[in-house]
């Protein structure tokens, strides 16, 4: 028999999805991973293939954003940057470009079509916001158009003063600080790939504080409370709320109090291209009872028409979101703006069951998106995956994984 992996999805008195409705709150409704068609093919395990595993040549893959399309077909909008050049931790900085894939099926079996966003990778380029690099897309539809969302950024050196006691700041560094969240307009995927699409002179987000004691771009003046788009705005994901017709941004930035915190924020619109107005609290932020906050990353939203809830899946960088090991996790909300997290919040283990019946340990399973019902159920999971360590490779290790999702009712 094979083994099964759950993912939980536990709130206290509203659960997901009409299947659901009727459970107790000390019951779950549960969400269980489906065979992936993979298999490891190198010794080492960083190599893999399969029906469920979307790759490049000569590229590593990231995160992908999947929708359907007018004619049926299923799209992935993902990330993509060349290997043999830098190392995985430094590439995605130094030169992500966004790529296209279609598949007839949405559980897998994407076929390459190309890139359209920032083609030329790691070619030095200052010429517009995002000209050196574009990372982590997120796709919607909205009123029969496509919006892309996603973060990109350049080299902001001679542009503005940067403090570094050490001297002078990195490049990726300098790059990284700079990254800001864009949109693109466009409708239909074939007029995407030719470049007929509306792309701004201007980020559709920026940060609006930039505060850190030292090798800082640009810093704020001395004494500026951060915001929580704090430093850099990345990581969008957006939905839309029926109950006033808002549009909501979220997005991660960086808070230093005094070490490293990754935090959320969200702006509110009144149409998919802004402008977003963010607001001044954080958003997803959970403290412990010793008074830790806890960092996020990677939130995915959307809203769930039967129960007319908010749900958010991120990664738990510690596993203290889940009081477990390091997962994905999950959030709820009426409002999109006060975030509860259930008794049960795990919503899955990193690990990948194998159609071979096997059960694989992977070390990322990060960058969620999914692939939902016309009612706001999941159907397919993708999210961007490596079996070993990624990060001082140079010649590939990760890939975008399918994961089919079936429902379970009951305790």
């Amino acid at each position: 028999m094979k083994k099964e992996s759950l993912f939980i999805i536990a709130l206290t008195g509203l659960l997901l999805g009409s299947g659901c409705r009727s459970l107790s709150p000390e019951e779950n409704c549960r969400y269980q991973s489906e065979a992936v068609g993979l298999r490891i093919i190198s010794a080492d395990s960083s190599r893999v293939t399969g029906h469920s595993s979307f790759q490049v040549d000569g590229h590593f893959v990231w995160g992908a954003s999947p929708i359907q399309g007018e004619d049926g077909k299923y799209y992935l909008v993902f990330t993509g940057f060349e290997t043999g050049t830098y190392k995985f931790s430094d590439a995605w900085v130094l030169g992500s470009k966004l790529g296209l894939a279609v598949s007839d099926r949405p559980d897998g079996g994407f076929r390459f079509l190309g890139f359209f966003l920032n083609p030329d990778g790691y070619a030095p380029d200052t010429s517009s916001w995002d000209a050196q690099t574009v990372h982590n897309p997120h796709i919607r539809r909205f009123n029969g158009k496509y919006y892309l969302y996603y973060i990109g950024g350049t080299d902001p050196a001679g542009q503005v003063p940067i403090q570094c006691s050490s001297g002078e700041l990195d490049r990726r560094s300098r790059i990284q600080q700079w990254l800001k969240i864009g949109v693109i307009e466009f409708e239909s995927f074939d007029r995407l790939l030719k470049g007929d699409y509306t792309h701004f002179d201007r980020p559709l987000l920026t940060p609006r504080t930039r505060v850190k004691q030292d090798a800082i771009v640009d810093p704020s003046p001395e004494g500026t409370k951060p915001l929580p788009d704090n430093i850099i705005v990345v990581n969008p994901s957006v939905v839309y709320r029926p109950s006033d017709q808002k549009y909501l941004l979220y997005f991660k930035g960086n808070i230093y109090d005094p070490t490293w915190r990754g935090v959320h924020g969200v702006a509110i619109g009144d149409s998919p291209v802004g402008p977003f107005v963010p607001l001044d609290r954080e958003i997803f932020t959970v403290e412990t009872t010793g008074g830790e906050k806890l960092s996020a990353e990677d939130p995915y939203v959307w809203y769930n028409q039967t129960d007319k809830l908010f749900y958010a899946i991120f990664k738990d960088f510690t596993g203290k979101f889940t009081k477990g090991e390091p997962s994905l996790a999950l959030m709820y909300s009426k409002d999109g703006i006060d975030w509860l997290l259930p008794e049960h919040s795990r919503f899955l283990k990193k690990e990948l069951i194998l159609d071979s019946g096997d059960t694989i340990r992977v070390d990322r399973l990060e960058r969620p998106q999914l692939l939902l019902d016309d009612k706001g159920n999941p159907l397919i999971l993708y999210a961007a995956c490596a079996v070993v360590d990624v990060n001082p490779r140079t010649d590939g290790g990760c890939f975008n994984v399918q994961i089919p999702l079936k429902r379970m009712t009951g305790k």
